[in-house]
């Protein structure tokens, strides 16, 4: 993986929640939040990237090194063109250690896709 390939974003600052939207039996989304939870549902709407995904939520300790998630049936490269689709949705953070980058979820996204899809209102 090269450093060009490699994005660095920052993880959440504790207690900071990402705006989200409000449940959808609450009303209609707003053009603006409609399009920001679309980037993130389209990133996991590939099966490739709901393993990767996935495997970095599923992970001990709560993050990922590529090395440890990168098999499941495509190219190094494939890989690692998926992580950074899923880092741009906001849905990973990712770290670079040496010659390894880990990954971890992003709570906040996930609590706001969570958030807007609660039919209990």
């Amino acid at each position: 993986m090269s450093n060009s390939e490699v994005v660095e974003a920052p993880a959440p600052a504790a207690g900071v929640e990402v705006p989200c939207c409000p449940p959808i039996t609450a009303g209609e989304l707003s053009q603006n939040d409609a399009e920001k939870m679309a980037v993130m549902f389209k990133a996991l709407s590939d099966p490739v990237r709901l393993r990767l995904f996935s495997k970095v939520a599923s992970h001990p300790g709560g993050e990922a090194c590529v090395c440890d998630i990168s098999d499941v049936g495509v190219s190094q490269p494939t890989v690692s063109h998926h992580l950074k689709k899923l880092r741009e949705a906001g849905l990973l953070t990712s770290e670079r250690r040496g010659t390894w980058v880990y990954y971890r979820v992003a709570p906040t996204a996930v609590a706001a896709m969570s958030a807007m899809l609660d039919l209990r209102t």
